[in-house]
């Protein structure tokens, strides 16, 4: 099965304003245009080469971490998919049940090419599950690298869907965020009296409970008596977070960095950008040296 490598905007992009640079080139022939074209075509080219270069080194570079004890930020995990509790993904196609779809459908023109017609992709969360815990993997916004590939063509309609299966192996390299724990700078003084300022506002509410001689004034025992009982209502609320269970997610990094969701090997992965890599350097040396002979032939 071939892989479905759904490229981000940008790193889809260039190959089409390169081909785009190619075509005008052509039309304009000659002239300041021509020029200008040229210099947008290896601008282009360079911005490829060093966007597959940088995603590369990501892959290669970021160590495989564990679930249950993954730093918070940018990490890459490794396991198999689960779905989420609830009711499960269908797959528009067929109706079984799946973690992750694209389906796209295309119909056939008059001259018997095949045209674009539109694209559903599933935005729903599942679990990645690596043994030692499981994380919810959000596929908004990803990049999707995916293997299984069924193409189903009835008349003159044809539909392909790429789809993530439950105990496909899973690879993610992205955001991880723990959801529910407690900050480990959490300040319980300053939490304290941040309570206490609250109760000042509301002071009706601060003598009712805490006036116990009734001569409307706090004085300095009542206060004491205020801070202990804002103390433990902060610890009563630290304790209940702390019993909680922790929600593990993992999703598109805020920064920019490349989010990444694949059935592939990570080595597999690395090939694919290292061709893309060598597919821009060829096209920038190309254009570089298509640039220099236009330019002694007196076409600019």
């Amino acid at each position: 099965m071939r892989a479905s490598f759904g490229l981000d905007r940008v790193t889809l992009g260039v190959p089409l304003i390169q081909l785009g640079c190619v075509w005008l080139a052509v039309r304009l022939g000659h002239g300041p245009g021509l020029l200008t074209t040229l210099a947008l075509f290896l601008g282009a080219s360079l911005l490829g080469w060093g966007r597959a270069i940088a995603h590369k080194r990501l892959i290669g570079d970021t160590p495989t971490s564990r679930v249950a004890s993954a730093a918070q930020g940018y990490v890459e995990l490794r396991g198999r998919g689960q779905p989420l509790a609830g009711a499960p993904v269908l797959s528009p196609v067929n109706g079984l049940p799946v973690l992750w779809y694209r389906v796209v459908a295309q119909r056939r023109n008059t001259e018997g090419k095949w045209e674009h017609e539109s694209t559903v992709e599933s935005d729903a969360s599942f679990l990645l599950d690596d043994g030692s815990g499981q994380v919810a993997v959000d596929p908004e916004g990803a990049t999707m690298l995916v293997r299984r590939k069924d193409t189903h063509t009835e008349g003159n309609r044809r539909t392909t869907q790429w789809s993530i299966l439950r105990n496909d192996p899973i690879y993610v390299l992205g955001q991880f965020t723990t959801l529910g724990s407690i900050d480990p700078d959490f300040d319980l003084a300053a939490q304290v009296r941040d309570l206490l300022a609250e109760w000042k506002r509301d002071r009706p509410n601060l003598l009712a409970r805490f006036d116990a001689n009734q001569d409307g004034e706090i004085c300095l025992t009542e206060w004491e008596t205020a801070r202990g009982a804002a103390k433990r209502e902060v610890l009563s609320i630290q304790n209940e977070a702390l019993s909680a269970p922790e929600a593990h997610i993992i999703r598109k990094p805020s920064d920019g960095r490349l989010y990444l969701i694949s059935d592939l090997d990570p080595d597999h992965i690395a090939r694919h950008f290292r061709r893309w890599t060598w597919f821009h350097a060829t096209l920038f040396v190309g254009g570089a040296g298509t640039l220099a002979w236009l330019g002694k032939q007196g076409f600019f």
